[in-house]
Formats: structure tokens, sequence, C-alpha cells
């Protein structure tokens, strides 16, 4: 597993649940299968651009505050 994948899941997973969704509330919220979330939140897949920025949205952060907390650990 990819290290900067795994920082992003880590990332999403703790950003969903202070946000008070389940995964497949998330899902939902962001037009994805909760699959796919559980996949991300687990650093198993490679996200595009795109992706990165809907999850973001849908957590009310921009596409670099998103990226930027996960490269500082706070996942």
């Amino acid at each position: 597993m990819s290290s900067v994948r795994s920082k992003i899941g880590k990332a999403v997973r703790r950003l969903r649940a202070e946000a008070g969704f389940s995964q497949e509330g998330f899902a939902d919220h962001c037009g994805f299968h909760r699959t796919y979330i559980g996949a991300i939140e687990r650093g198993e897949k490679n996200l595009t651009t795109d992706s990165l920025e809907r999850i973001a949205r849908a957590l009310g952060l921009t596409f670099f505050d998103l990226i930027r907390q996960a490269d500082e650990g706070r996942g």
C-alpha cells in the first residue's frame, strides 16, 4: 500500500467520522459506492484528482486542504 494512499485514506476516515457520516451515508453524499469509500479509507485506491476534489467538497474542504491534512498526518 502506498504511504500517500494510506495517509489520504486515514484523513478521509477521520474527517468523515468527525462530520458524522457513516461510510454509506458519506458515499451517497459524494456519489460513490460504499465499498469504494471503504477501499479509499484502507488506502487501496489510487484516486484521481477529480475523485479527491469530490471527497474534499463533500467534507467542506478544498482539494488542497484535504491533501494538507493527509500530509500532516492528521488522519
